[in-house]
């Protein structure tokens, strides 16, 4: 049994953007594990275990725009069916 269901990866393009800022912003406002926020003041990369993936891409909208999206779900991976 997984506590956080969704793999969510996507990069964010922007000005400005800070990465300890944003790591900080989902330790406080999102349920999950295994972050990963890395990059630079254009480019992040985003990964993300919750079950809440939809308001990660809420939330990364407003910093950029989004792309290379990748949601999966584990628990039908961890089921043998595709994520």
């Amino acid at each position: 049994m997984l506590d956080y269901r969704y793999d969510t990866q996507l990069l964010i393009e922007g000005e400005d953007l800070d990465e300890d800022a944003i790591d900080a912003y989902f330790r406080a406002n999102f349920k999950g594990d295994c972050l990963i926020a890395t990059g630079d003041e254009e480019l992040i990369k985003i990964h993300f275990h919750t079950n809440e993936p939809w308001q990660v891409l809420e939330y990364c909208r407003t910093l950029g725009e989004i792309f290379d999206i990748v949601v999966e779900d584990m628990d039908r991976q961890a089921r043998g069916l595709k994520g």
